[in-house]
């Protein structure tokens, strides 16, 4: 622990600019009752990321409340090295789990996460730690828009837009697993991966009109892993976590209220009876949905491509690129076994 450790970090001017290969020092400091402290052994990167070091209100926030220099990930997968008495953990045991996106920090190669804040869970021994790291984010996304609809769908008519991203791909398999009849748009290329998901229909964004045949379908409640407004008010309820825009340097999330007013109207008259059933999401840190995970079939873990610790500037160069299947993920530590 008396070396400094390899990370990586953004400060200001947004991606790609404020990403940097940091040496950082030590974490020494003691462990309040409820944290650990891990070696990381792999962490996986989101468009989150990318957001994150793009927005706007960050540079002008005090650095008491967010650090001129921040972590870049919140994904993870690692071996507890100490652990507060609290914790609920120990030295030795293998972890994964999801840290707060501000300061974050997971590319680096010891964590120190809170319990109470983060959500953390043991590995599964037969998961690979890079499997394990893939998982966090994208899955309690997915859960949490699961949740957002399940009182709507009585006949188990659902749309998912986007059910080859990395978190519509377990939207889609969560919904199968509740018996729902899944539509879901991708390209053509995914259709087969999609389908093995559990989709019972697919929709080719590339050659079809995806709201014309949403509205074919007819779905009580749309989940929106894409963006845009074309297809607001076809199903009684709408959840997503991009709203309306379509740029994946934007932010996505609840916030997006602040700046987006008519999105802010849409849901306080979906809320009063005055329209359609609409809100806009941020992922749920719920221990339960994060346990939930530990029942996905190890074949259902879908992992584009894995890089190194100095490879990350062109793991992010693939990750923008939107053609990605399943997740990027980072090997940390991969001398340790």
């Amino acid at each position: 622990m008396s070396q400094e450790m390899k990370a990586w970090t953004f400060t200001h001017g947004g991606y790609p600019k404020a990403l940097q290969q940091s040496r950082l020092p030590p974490d020494t400091a003691p462990l309040k009752p409820s944290e650990i402290r891990v070696r990381t052994k792999a962490a996986s990167i989101n468009p989150v990321d990318v957001q994150l070091m793009s927005y706007p209100l960050l540079p002008h926030l005090p650095n008491f409340i967010v650090p001129s220099r921040k972590g870049v990930g919140e994904d993870f997968s690692g071996v507890v090295e100490e652990s507060g008495a609290n914790s609920g953990f120990k030295p030795g045991d293998e972890v994964f789990g999801i840290i707060p996106f501000v300061p974050g920090g997971t590319l680096q190669e010891t964590i120190r996460a809170d319990t109470k804040v983060s959500v953390v869970a043991r590995k599964p021994a037969d998961w690979s730690w890079e499997q394990a790291a893939a998982v966090p984010l994208v899955w309690l996304t997915a859960r949490t828009t699961i949740a957002q609809v399940e009182s709507h769908v009585k006949n188990g008519k659902v749309a998912i837009l986007g059910g080859s991203s990395s978190c519509g791909m377990y939207a889609v398999y969560l919904a199968k697993q509740r018996g729902w009849n899944v539509v879901a748009s991708c390209s053509g290329r995914n259709a087969d991966f999609v389908r093995s998901m559990g989709a019972t229909d697919i929709i080719d964004y590339t050659t079809s009109n995806v709201s014309e045949r949403i509205k074919e379908f007819s779905p009580e409640a749309i989940i929106d892993f894409v963006g845009g407004t074309s297809c607001l008010g076809v199903a009684k309820r709408y959840v997503t976590v991009v709203g309306d825009k379509t740029d994946r340097l934007s932010p996505g999330g609840r916030y997006i209220y602040f700046w987006n007013p008519q999105m802010l109207l849409r849901a306080i008259a979906g809320r009063i009876g005055l329209g359609r059933s609409y809100t806009c999401i941020n992922l749920e840190f719920s221990h339960s949905f994060l346990e939930e995970v530990l029942r996905l079939p190890q074949d259902k873990i879908a992992i584009d491509s894995t890089f190194e610790l100095d490879q990350v500037k062109e793991a992010f160069d693939k990750l923008n690129t939107g053609r990605t299947r399943g997740k990027i993920v980072i090997k940390v530590d991969a001398e340790r076994k």
